[in-house]
């Protein structure tokens, strides 16, 4: 993020507030949909809530795909369901758990006007996202190998 000189070392620029109040809000509001969303039993298949189709992976070759069960798993882990949303999709919980504290950590910085705690860099940015892709091909495989 860009510092102004005149706001001193540690002060966010406006931009740059403006900024992480948007990726806040990325982070946020699809919390607040996967809240209003009832996660469906089956695992996977709450996306249909939204009215969008269901997942083409499924329908052509008839396992999962990565990323199915992700809507499922956020709507558990909003209610605190950390062992369904889990078993819907381990990637799709980190992610969500993820969310949910980069969310107000974010907002929180962008109303502040400086870092809480202190500004994320490109190596612990790494780490997470690498995380999240070994943990969803992880649990891909999982699902092919043991659940069919």
């Amino acid at each position: 993020m860009v510092l102004d000189a005149h706001q001193g070392a540690n002060r966010l620029t406006a931009q740059a507030r403006l900024g992480l109040a948007a990726a806040a809000l990325s982070v946020l509001v699809p919390l607040a949909v996967a809240a209003w969303l009832r996660p469906n039993p089956n695992g996977f298949g709450t996306h249909r809530q939204l009215g969008l189709p269901p997942c083409t992976i499924v329908w052509l070759f008839g396992f999962r795909c990565p990323s199915c069960g992700m809507t499922t798993s956020w709507s558990h882990a909003v209610r605190g369901q950390w062992f369904q949303a889990i078993g819907s999709n381990a990637a799709g919980t980190l992610l969500a758990a993820m969310a949910m504290v980069a969310g107000p950590w974010l907002l929180v910085s962008a109303t502040r006007g400086r870092w809480l705690v202190g500004r994320p860099g490109d190596r612990t940015l790494a780490v997470f996202a690498g995380a999240v892709i070994v943990t969803a091909l992880f649990d891909w495989v999982y699902r092919l190998g043991f659940q069919g």
